[in-house]
C-alpha cells in the first residue's frame, strides 16, 4: 500500500472509531426504544418522523461551509484564522435567527406537523438543529488540525450525555413507574405524560453539553466577518448546499411523504406504524452508513490534501475498489446472519419489515461509491454538477415514492431509494468521466458486488431448516468470499 493510501488508512482509523463506536451506541438505543420503553411501532414513528426534519434542518442551517472551510483554509491566498471567525459567526448568526423563529411560531409549526398538543417538540427541536450547526465548523476545524484525541472526547461526551439521560428515563424510570414503585428520583425528574419526548430532551442535553465544550474553541476566533470571503464561500458553497438538502431530501423524504400521503386514508395510527416499521428496519441496514461516515471524515480532507499528486487519480482509484470490497462484505455478513441480526428490533411487530433491509443496503452501498465519486467536482471547483445531481435525484425520489407509497407503502420508498442512489451514481460517472476522468476498476468492483448478491440469492434459493448447520453454511461462504477476495487482491498487496 502506498503511502497517501496508508495515511488515510490511518485517519479513517482514528476519526472512524470514535464516529463508528459514538454512531453504534446510538444505533443501540434502538433497542432500548422498542425493548426496554417498549414504544409500540406507532410511537417510534414519532421519533423516526421528528429526526428526518432534524436531518433536513441541519443541513439547511450549515449550507455547505463545512467543505468550504476545508476549501479556503487550505488556500495559501486567504488567512485561515480569518475563513474560520467568518464561517463561525455567520453560522452564529443564522441559527439565532432559527432558533427565533421557531419559538415565536411554535404552536402553528406544531399545527402543520400534526402534533398541536406538543408544540414543545418545535423549541427543542429548534435549539438542537441550531447547536449542531453553529459546532459543525469547530468539529471540522479539529479535524483539520489534526486533533484526533480532542475530537473523539468532545464527540464521546455528547454521545455519552445523550445515552445516559435516554437509559435514565426510559431504562430506569419508565419501568419502575410501570411497576407502580416510585422513589424520589422519580417523582422529581419523571413525568409519563411526556413520553417519546424524553428522547428529544436527552438529545437537546447532549447537544447544549458538545456547544459548551466547543465555546472556547469558538472563542479564540476574532470577532469579525469579512463580508467579500463571505460572498466567496457563499458561491462556492451554495450548489453544495442545493446539493446537500436535495441530499437530504433522498435520505428522509419518504418518512415525511409517507405521513404527508396515508394519513387520510391509513389514519393516524396505521401511518405512524408504517413509519415506525421503516424507521427501525432502516436503522439496520445503517451498519454499512457507520462505515461510510467514518469514511468521509477521514477522506473528505485527505483527497483535498492529495489533489496535487502526481498519482492521485490512481489513488482515487484504488480507494474506491478497497471501499467497495468492504462494503460487499459488510452486505453479505448481515443478510447471511439476518435471523440473528433482526433480534437488534426485539419486538416481532417489527419484522414484517425486514424484507427492506437487503434493498436499503444496497441503497447504501450505491451512496457511498456516489460519495467517492463526487471528489470530480469538489477538486475541480464544479461544485454546481453536485447541486445538479442531487436535484435530478430528489426529483427521482420524490417521484417514485409519490407514484409507490399508495400502492407499496414503505417498501415502495425503499425500492425508490435504491433507484436514486443507483442513477446519481450513473450520472455522476458520466459527468466525471468528461471533466474529471478517473479510471475506476468497473470490472472487480462488479465482479466483487456481483459475487455477493449470488451468494445471497442462493442462500434464498437453498433454504437451510436447521438453524446450526444453516450458520456454518453461511460462516464458510463468508470465509470463502473473503478468501476469493485475498487471492485476487494478493498481486497488489492490499491489507484489508
Amino acid at each position: 500500500m502506498s503511502n497517501p493510501l496508508k495515511k488515510l488508512a490511518s485517519q479513517t482509523a482514528i476519526y472512524g472509531v470514535t464516529s463508528i463506536v459514538g454512531r453504534l451506541l446510538n444505533w443501540f438505543l434502538v433497542p432500548i426504544y422498542i425493548g426496554t420503553a417498549k414504544f409500540t411501532p406507532d410511537q417510534y414513528g414519532i421519533i423516526t418522523e421528528m429526526y428526518s426534519y432534524v436531518a433536513f434542518l441541519v443541513v439547511f442551517l450549515t449550507y455547505g461551509m463545512e467543505t468550504a472551510f476545508f476549501r479556503f483554509s487550505t488556500q495559501q491566498e486567504y488567512n485561515s484564522k480569518k475563513v474560520y471567525s467568518t464561517i463561525i459567526y455567520s453560522l452564529f448568526t443564522t441559527s439565532f435567527l432559527f432558533i427565533a423563529v421557531a419559538f415565536l411560531f411554535d404552536q402553528s409549526i406544531a399545527n402543520w406537523l400534526k402534533y398541536p398538543n406538543n408544540k414543545e417538540f418545535v423549541t427543542w427541536f429548534a435549539i438542537i438543529v441550531g447547536l449542531d450547526a453553529i459546532s459543525s465548523i469547530p468539529m471540522a476545524k479539529l479535524r483539520a488540525d489534526n486533533k484526533p484525541i480532542k475530537f473523539a472526547f468532545i464527540n464521546f461526551a455528547n454521545i455519552g450525555v445523550n445515552i445516559g439521560l435516554n437509559l435514565f428515563y426510559l431504562a430506569y424510570c419508565l419501568p419502575v413507574y410501570k411497576s407502580g414503585e416510585t422513589n424520589w428520583l422519580i417523582e422529581t425528574f419523571y413525568n409519563p405524560e411526556i413520553g417519546v419526548g424524553y428522547v428529544f430532551i436527552a438529545n437537546l442535553a447532549a447537544s447544549f453539553i458538545k456547544f459548551l465544550l466547543l465555546l472556547p474553541d469558538m472563542l479564540v476566533a476574532k470577532f469579525s466577518i469579512e463580508i467579500e470571503l463571505l460572498k466567496k464561500m457563499f458561491v462556492y458553497a451554495l450548489p453544495l448546499l442545493i446539493f446537500g438538502l436535495a441530499g437530504i431530501v433522498n435520505e428522509t423524504i419518504d418518512r415525511i411523504m409517507l405521513k404527508r400521503m396515508l394519513f387520510e386514508s391509513k389514519g393516524e395510527l396505521e401511518t405512524m406504524t408504517q413509519i415506525g416499521i421503516y424507521g427501525a428496519c432502516y436503522k439496520v441496514s445503517i451498519i454499512i452508513s457507520l462505515f461510510i461516515q467514518a469514511f468521509r471524515y477521514a477522506a473528505e480532507p485527505f483527497f483535498f490534501a492529495q489533489e496535487k499528486e502526481k498519482n492521485a487519480k490512481e489513488t482515487y482509484a484504488k480507494i474506491m475498489t478497497y471501499f467497495v470490497i468492504i462494503c460487499a462484505t459488510i452486505f453479505l455478513g448481515v443478510m447471511l446472519y439476518i435471523d440473528i441480526v433482526k433480534y437488534f428490533i426485539p419486538n416481532e411487530a417489527y419484522w414484517v419489515g425486514l424484507q427492506i433491509v437487503p434493498i436499503l443496503l444496497f441503497a447504501n452501498i450505491s451512496l457511498g461509491i456516489y460519495y467517492n465519486q463526487s471528489i470530480w467536482y469538489k477538486l475541480g471547483g464544479k461544485t454546481k454538477y453536485g447541486a445538479y445531481i442531487g436535484i435530478f435525484g430528489a426529483i427521482v425520489t420524490i417521484l417514485l415514492n409519490y407514484i409507490w407509497i399508495p400502492v407499496f407503502g414503505y417498501v415502495g420508498s425503499a425500492w425508490a431509494t435504491l433507484i436514486c442512489y443507483s442513477s446519481m451514481c450513473v450520472v455522476s460517472f458520466v459527468l466525471g468521466h468528461k471533466y474529471y476522468p478517473i479510471k475506476y476498476d468497473f470490472y472487480k468492483m462488479g465482479l466483487y458486488l456481483g459475487t455477493v448478491l449470488a451468494i445471497y440469492f442462493a442462500t434464498i434459493n437453498f433454504n437451510i431448516s436447521d438453524v446450526y448447520l444453516k450458520h456454518v453454511v453461511h460462516t464458510l461462504l463468508i470465509i470463502a468470499f473473503l478468501g476469493f477476495i485475498y487471492w485476487n487482491e494478493r498481486p497488489k498487496k492490499v491489507v484489508i
